[in-house]
């Protein structure tokens, strides 16, 4: 459940305070859909002797698999899969997915919110696979989940509505801005405990990361360059106040 202040057509309230079910979006669940029927094949074939792990390996991001394998499909297909043991995975992807991606799908359109969340996902898989191949513990690991791309989206949240306020764990108002601190801030300092926390912080750091750099548009070198040197054109110009204090006409 999302909080916010100013909403439209929302329960009140303590304070005057809205709160409010976010509506799901067609992209939205879509994507959800997908992420639990796969996650049903994952935990059937869990039980099996010769089914367990098998999805995992082939589509989850395994380093030394994508570098020296050629298994290059596997930075896409690992965001589509969660744990089969550990149903708060996938619950809390899919939770964030809802919070987050719904708005954002009305802000851009179905199309532009797909792309984004896709670039997003892969653009950490490629991350994790070129990171975790420098070492012998994350190279033979295998990553799956959709965490990545769902930073992804938390960054495009708190970037684009940065002082809308949310409940966090459904108890603690916070603006959007600070939760997005927070969570790359947690993150980032369990990246630097190593990789032994069967987390891929990598992959949470690299979705913002990735999401970040496509919000701003830096890799759409032509277009990055002529605004850079329009904002600095800008600059040069000094306005001067004028010699009389003649009226404008107009």
């Amino acid at each position: 459940m999302s909080y916010y202040r100013q909403p439209p057509n929302r329960f009140q309230g303590p304070g005057g305070a809205q709160i409010g079910v976010p509506p799901l979006t067609p992209m939205v669940k879509t994507l959800m859909i997908i992420c639990g029927a796969i996650w049903i094949v994952q935990f059937i074939l869990s039980s099996l002797s010769w089914g367990a792990g098998l999805l995992e390996t082939w589509l989850g991001v395994t380093p030394i698999l994508v570098i020296t394998r050629g298994m290059v499909w596997q930075p896409f297909t690992y965001m589509f899969l969660h744990s089969p043991v550990a149903l708060s995975h996938i619950l809390l992807n899919m939770l964030f997915l809802y919070m987050f991606g719904g708005e954002l799908e009305r802000q851009w359109g179905s199309r532009a919110f797909l792309r984004y969340y896709l670039i997003c996902g892969t653009g950490a898989g490629v991350i994790v696979a070129l990171t975790g191949i420098l070492s012998d513990v994350t190279a033979v690991r295998a990553t799956i989940g959709a965490s990545g791309a769902i930073y992804g989206l938390i960054l495009a949240y708190g970037m684009l509505f940065a002082n809308r306020v949310i409940l966090f764990m459904m108890f603690f108002p916070m603006k959007v801005r600070t939760f997005a601190w927070i969570a790359f801030g947690i993150a980032f300092l369990s990246a630097l405990g190593g990789p032994n926390t069967g987390v891929s912080h990598m992959a949470h750091l690299g979705g913002g990361l990735v999401g970040y750099l496509y919000l701003k548009r830096v890799w759409r070198v032509g277009e990055f360059y002529r605004e850079l040197k329009w904002k600095l054109h800008r600059r040069k110009f000094k306005v001067m106040p004028p010699d009389n204090e003649d009226p404008w006409v107009n």
